[in-house]
């Protein structure tokens, strides 16, 4: 913590002899807090110690079972349509 009491801004860091010392703390901590670790060798940054996040699913297909298609999706709109939505986007205008 720096002297004046402010909070120290930036990732905490930990030299390596440390980290090589008691992995398993550090390790359990990064996964409690979800704050990340930077390793550091003679001051320098050498790794980051990051908590595991489980990969988001791809966009496509990911509403698959919320979304129920009723209809053609291919066939055209019919010109009424069309003419329902220019006149709402003019009264927008």
């Amino acid at each position: 913590m720096p002297a004046d009491g402010a909070k120290a801004t930036g990732p905490r860091t930990i030299k390596a002899s440390e980290f090589k010392a008691k992995c398993l703390k550090p390790m359990d901590e990064v996964a409690e807090s979800g704050e990340e670790i930077v390793i550091t060798k003679n001051g320098r940054p050498v790794s980051r110690l990051l908590p595991y996040r489980e990969k988001t699913r791809m966009a496509f297909g990911r509403n698959r079972d919320n979304i129920r298609v009723l209809g053609d999706i291919v066939e055209p709109m019919p010109a009424a349509w069309f003419e329902a939505v220019d006149d709402s986007a003019e009264a927008l205008f």
